[in-house]
């Protein structure tokens, strides 16, 4: 059994329900999400399901066919929200996104587990560390416990026209909202502060413009 395998791998949405959801606050560059293996209509779709139990986007059917596979062979699997993008064409356009997929032999559970909260943590900061580990990194995450994060980076993909990346980091906003989620009142507090100073910004420089 492999002890680890780490890539970056597109994934697409349903409808734009998802997307909805998708470009949400349920959905934060970083953010962990489970792998659910099914077959629908005879074909592979592997699933990305986020912390609220939501099914936010599926990957192609040969993909999803490998995932089943190490699924299958009792590799841990995870995935982490690196960016979301939207293409204009053919319209009315749609979106979709990118992920770090994670797969790990059982046994090295406890060093991968950490390694992958450090991973999240960077991605949070719009940063793309490189996982797609030669035996020396695996050795490193290893032997440091997780502790161990690679420093080399992948880019994000070329510009193309009528492609746009919607979300690449955490905003200060969202970051605030995360504190909150975690029980810190302080910042539950100060996320409704700066969202109301916003809004009285926008209603002062409107009214400043004469717009009413």
């Amino acid at each position: 059994m492999e002890r680890y395998i780490g890539t970056y791998q597109t994934f697409q949405t349903v409808s734009r329900k998802e997307a909805a959801d998708l470009i949400g606050a349920d959905n934060l560059i970083g953010d962990r999400y489970t792998i659910e293996c099914t077959i629908e209509d005879g074909i592979q779709k592997a699933w990305l399901v986020n912390r609220f139990q939501k099914r936010i986007g599926f990957f192609e059917p040969a993909y999803s066919r490998s995932l089943s596979i190490l699924k299958a062979q009792g590799m841990g699997l995870t995935a982490l929200l690196s960016f979301v993008a939207f293409t204009d064409h053919p319209e009315p356009g749609y979106y979709w996104g990118e992920v770090a997929v994670i797969a790990y032999g059982p046994a090295y559970r406890d060093a991968m587990e950490p390694f992958i909260v450090g991973l999240s943590k960077e991605m949070a900061k719009g940063r793309r560390p490189r996982v797609n580990l030669e035996t020396k990194g695996v050795d490193q995450i290893i032997q440091s416990q997780g502790s161990w994060l690679p420093t080399d980076t992948v880019p994000y993909p070329a510009k193309k026209k009528g492609t746009a990346l919607v979300k690449t980091h955490r905003s200060i906003t969202e970051r605030l909202v995360e504190e909150s989620r975690k029980g810190n009142k302080g910042c539950y507090l100060l996320s409704w502060a700066f969202l109301l100073a916003v809004v009285a910004a926008i209603i002062f420089g409107l009214k400043s413009c004469g717009v009413f």
